[in-house]
């Protein structure tokens, strides 16, 4: 474990594969960060409980305890921690699904070392910036849809609607907009703080699970919609 020194950030890195953790944090300390290790899924579990760090690199194929399960765990005991998830699976449905389980973010292994530093350090500096009043504090409703930013919940048609963090704040990004068009570098940047230099199919995956939880038929978006080559818009 690294002790690190105060006003370090603290990242617990969960991963059992001792070559690809050993180059990660050593990577990570040179960029300033404190990084503890934990090989099993149980023991991750464990110390983000007894000592939340600032973030969480989570492998999904771990001994003991599976990543999803680590997850799962962490959200509902009430953890609102950002998790980037670091996968060798290819299918989309794992990632939709760690996603849905609270996941802020995800890279699929090989990745690349510079690209995985610049998304834990978006998804550092977003997580300050929460409850800093960016948002507009009256309850904003399209269609069927109330959303109220002072309590980060969503209603449909009165029922409540369970939405990952980061959902939430791209789902604000478009209402700011107030049905402009808002471009795929626009909302990567102002969601999820990502340069202009890295592409991310998160965008992608974010909407759709929008769609499936807002949309009467998310195959036919009503509200969410797609402009094509550009970017997204929210039509109330």
């Amino acid at each position: 474990m690294s002790a690190g020194v105060e006003g370090e950030p603290r990242i617990l890195l969960i991963e059992d594969n001792a070559n690809l953790a050993y180059g990660l944090r050593n990577n990570l300390e040179i960029e300033g960060y404190a990084v503890d290790v934990a090989v099993t899924g149980t023991k991750g579990l464990e110390r983000a409980q007894q000592a939340p760090p600032q973030l969480i690199l989570l492998d999904l194929m771990l001994p003991e305890l599976d990543g999803f399960r680590v997850l799962r765990t962490l959200r509902e005991g009430g953890s609102n921690v950002p998790v980037l998830i670091l996968t060798a699976r290819g299918g989309e449905a794992d990632k939709v699904r760690g996603l849905r389980l609270g996941a802020d973010d995800y890279v699929t292994k090989p990745f690349s070392v510079l690209e995985l530093l610049a998304r834990v350090e978006a998804l550092l500096r977003r997580s300050g910036r929460q409850g800093a009043g960016e948002e507009p504090l009256q309850v904003e409703r399209f269609g069927a849809i109330e959303v109220d930013p002072r309590t980060r919940s969503i209603h449909r048609a009165g029922a409540p609607v369970a939405v990952a963090p980061k959902e939430f704040d791209l789902l604000m990004a478009l209402i700011r907009r107030r049905g402009a068009i808002v471009t795929r570098a626009e909302l990567l940047r102002e969601v999820w703080q990502y340069p202009a230099t890295i592409s991310s199919r998160t965008l992608d995956t974010h909407i759709a699970e929008l769609r499936r939880k807002l949309e009467d038929n998310p195959a036919a978006p009503r509200h969410i919609l797609t402009v094509r080559k550009t970017g997204y818009r929210l039509e109330p």
